[in-house]
């Protein structure tokens, strides 16, 4: 059940972090942690006995690129998972997700903002979408 995955929450404007938060909320998904830039999410991260399943991040942070966040998370043994949030154009968000690849970072795939709860799904969850195919 996904409800009981660890998400940590990364986004910088008050707005998409409280929206972000409560579509999540809606669609089940109630063990958050929220971080409105680097710092705080490292610092969540350092504070917690278990990894976050998820680091749902923003790239456009303002102390750090959301992938180089992802990076250090992944390298401290901080996070499963990782999804990129942003309002990049696509073929940005494409090349990042390229990067991470070829880093071996456990990137599960971006999502365009505003945040869309089925492409989440998808991405977490891709066995139960057999058709969808993976950013």
């Amino acid at each position: 059940m996904h409800a009981e995955l660890r998400i940590l929450l990364v986004e910088d404007h008050p707005f998409q972090l409280l929206a972000t938060q409560c579509l999540l909320r809606n669609y089940g998904y109630h063990d958050l942690a929220l971080a409105e830039n680097a710092e705080q999410a490292m610092r969540l991260m350092t504070q917690t006995e278990q990894p976050f399943d998820i680091l749902l991040c923003d790239q456009c942070l303002p102390d750090l690129p959301g992938l180089e966040l992802i990076e250090i998370a992944n390298r401290r043994g901080f996070i499963r998972s990782a999804i990129l949030l942003s309002s990049l154009p696509v073929n940005e968000l494409e090349n990042l997700q390229a990067q991470a690849l070829l880093r071996n970072f456990p990137l599960l795939g971006y999502l365009s903002k505003p945040l869309n709860p089925i492409e989440l799904s998808e991405l977490i969850h891709p066995s139960a979408h057999p058709r969808s195919t993976k950013k």
